[in-house]
C-alpha cells in the first residue's frame, strides 16, 4: 500500500492523491489549480501519472479546485467510475458544465485577441462535451452507506459539513491479509454554521490527510459575524452607495441567501435591491432544496415553513446577461452577490468596474481568497487592481468576513482531529505553508499527535 501526494501539497488548490494497493490505483479528487495566470496555465500540463491506468476516482465534494480536472482526466484516457455523494453528483454538473464554458469562451477571446502568436491557436482546457462525459462516470452514495469500489477496497463517506455534498472520505483497505484505514478529511466546514450538518469524525485511522485552509487562524464569532454584517448594511445604506458581494456559486451563495431570510429586519434589507447575479449559484440553490436530508434543523425548518419568512419582494436572480447588464445601472441601494469567489472570472468583475472606483460602495469578502487572485489583492489593500486589462483605483471599503468561511478555523479543525480514538499519522495538505505549518504543530503540541507536511510527489508507504 502506498500513498503519493500530487495536488494542493504545495498549493491550497488541486487537490489530487493518488492511492495504490492490491495492483489497483485509486485516485482522491484531481483539482484545478486556482490563482495567478503563470499558476492556473500549470492545469493543461500532463498528469504526473498516466490517466489511462487509474482504476477509480473518489470526489470528496464538487468545488472546482477539487473536481476540476476530471473532464480532463476523461479526455486524456481516464474510463473508470467516479464515486461521490449524490449531491455532490448533482452541482457537479453544474459547476464543470461551468468550468467548460468559462475555458470555452476564454479560448475564443485570446484567438479574437491575441497576445501573443501562440493564442491564435488557442484551445480550451476542456470542452462542455468533456464535462458531460466525466458526470456520467459519477456514481453516487449516501453518507454512511459502505461500499467495495475496488477488490479489497471499501468506501463509506461521512459529512464534512463544507457545502452540500461534502464528505469526508474512509477508505478501509486489506492487502495480503492486512488491514489499514485512511481518512482524507476533504474540506471541513464549521462547527454550528447555518444550512448543513457538523463535520463527521470517524472513530478510528491509521493514516489521515487533513486540509489545513485556516489551520493558523480562528474566525470570528457567529454572533459577532451577523453583528458585523448587519452594521455594515445599515452604515451602507446611509453612504448610498452599492454593495458587491463576490461569493462562491456553491455554499457560499446560498449561505447568504439563508442569512438574508432570517436577519431580513434587524439589518434592514427592506432598504435594498439584493440580485443574486449568478445562473450557476441560482441552479445550486435548487438543488440544495432538493436535498433537504442533508440540511440542519433550522434550515429544514424554513424550506418546509417559507410562510413564516420575509417575502423578500426586493431579491432577484439575475440568470441572462441582459438582466446582470443593467445591474451596471443602478448607482446606489444594491447588493450584489456574485461569482466567482475569488474574483478570478465571472460577472463580479463587471460589478467590481462599475464600483470598486466610488468611496461610497463597499466590497465584502466573504471566503478564502487564494494568492495570485484579485480578490487576494484587494482583501491585501492594493491601491489599484487590473480588471480585463484596465488599472482601476481601489476606493470603495472592504470588509472581510471571516465567520462566514466554509472552511473550519483552527478550533474546528482541531476539534476534528480530536475525535480519533486512536492515534494515526497524519499528513497535513492544502493550505497556505504558513498555515500547515502552523496546524501541523498544533496537532503535535496539543494531540501528541505525529503529523508531517508532504511535498508534491512525495511517497508514503504503509
Amino acid at each position: 500500500m502506498e500513498l503519493q501526494f500530487y495536488g494542493a501539497a504545495a498549493r491550497v488548490t488541486g487537490t489530487c492523491h493518488m492511492l495504490r494497493t492490491g495492483g489497483f490505483t485509486l485516485l482522491l479528487d484531481c483539482g484545478l489549480i486556482q490563482g495567478s495566470r503563470e499558476e492556473e496555465a500549470l492545469n493543461g500540463d500532463p498528469f504526473p501519472f498516466d490517466p489511462s491506468s487509474v482504476d477509480a476516482v473518489v470526489l470528496s465534494h464538487g468545488h472546482i479546485d477539487h473536481s476540476g480536472r476530471l473532464p480532463l482526466l476523461v479526455k486524456r484516457g481516464f474510463n473508470g467510475p467516479v464515486y461521490t455523494q449524490h449531491a455532490t453528483a448533482d452541482l457537479s454538473r453544474v459547476l464543470l458544465l461551468d468550468s467548460a464554458s468559462l475555458s470555452e469562451r476564454d479560448a475564443d477571446y485570446r484567438r479574437r485577441h491575441p497576445a501573443d502568436p501562440e493564442d491564435r491557436h488557442a484551445e480550451p482546457l476542456y470542452t462542455r462535451e468533456d464535462a458531460l462525459r466525466a458526470v456520467s462516470r459519477m456514481r453516487g452514495m449516501e453518507y454512511r452507506e459502505e461500499r467495495e469500489i475496488l477488490p479489497g477496497v471499501r468506501l463509506r463517506f461521512l459529512d464534512a459539513g463544507h457545502i452540500l455534498g461534502s464528505a469526508v472520505v474512509e477508505l478501509g483497505i486489506t492487502e495480503e491479509g492486512r488491514k489499514r484505514t485512511i481518512v482524507f478529511s476533504g474540506d471541513l466546514g464549521q462547527y454550528g454554521s447555518p444550512v448543513l450538518n457538523d463535520p463527521e469524525t470517524p472513530e478510528h485511522a491509521d493514516l489521515v490527510m487533513v486540509e489545513s485552509t485556516y489551520g493558523d487562524r480562528m474566525h470570528r464569532s457567529f454572533q459577532d459575524t451577523l453583528a458585523e454584517l448587519g452594521e455594515i448594511f445599515r452604515t451602507a445604506c446611509r453612504e448610498c452607495g452599492n454593495i458587491l458581494i463576490p461569493a462562491f456559486s456553491i455554499g457560499r451563495s446560498q449561505e447568504l441567501l439563508y442569512l438574508f431570510a432570517t436577519c431580513y429586519e434587524a439589518w434592514e434589507l427592506e432598504k435594498w435591491q439584493v440580485y443574486l447575479d449568478s445562473p450557476m449559484a441560482i441552479e445550486a440553490s435548487r438543488i440544495y432544496w432538493d436535498y433537504p436530508a442533508l440540511l440542519d434543523e433550522d434550515a429544514l425548518m424554513m424550506r418546509n415553513n417559507p410562510a413564516k419568512l420575509p417575502p423578500l419582494d426586493n431579491l432577484h436572480f439575475t440568470a441572462k446577461v441582459e438582466a446582470s447588464r443593467k445591474i451596471n445601472d443602478i448607482r446606489k441601494g444594491a447588493i450584489i452577490i456574485a461569482g466567482s469567489g475569488m474574483c478570478n472570472g465571472g460577472r463580479i468583475l463587471h460589478h467590481l468596474k462599475h464600483n470598486i472606483w466610488r468611496p461610497e460602495c463597499r466590497v465584502i469578502i466573504t471566503g478564502f481568497q487564494a494568492p495570485g487572485t484579485l480578490g487576494r489583492e484587494i482583501v491585501n489593500g492594493a491601491g489599484e487592481v487590473f480588471i480585463h486589462g484596465r488599472s482601476y483605483r481601489v476606493a470603495a471599503a472592504v470588509h472581510t468576513i471571516g465567520g462566514l468561511s466554509a472552511h473550519g478555523d483552527r478550533s474546528d479543525l482541531l476539534r476534528w482531529m480530536s475525535g480519533f480514538r486512536n492515534r494515526p499519522d497524519v499528513y497535513v495538505v492544502h493550505g497556505d505553508g504558513e498555515a500547515k505549518r502552523s496546524f501541523r504543530n498544533a496537532i503535535e503540541d496539543e494531540l501528541q499527535l505525529h503529523a508531517s507536511i508532504p511535498n508534491h510527489g512525495d511517497l508514503v508507504k504503509f
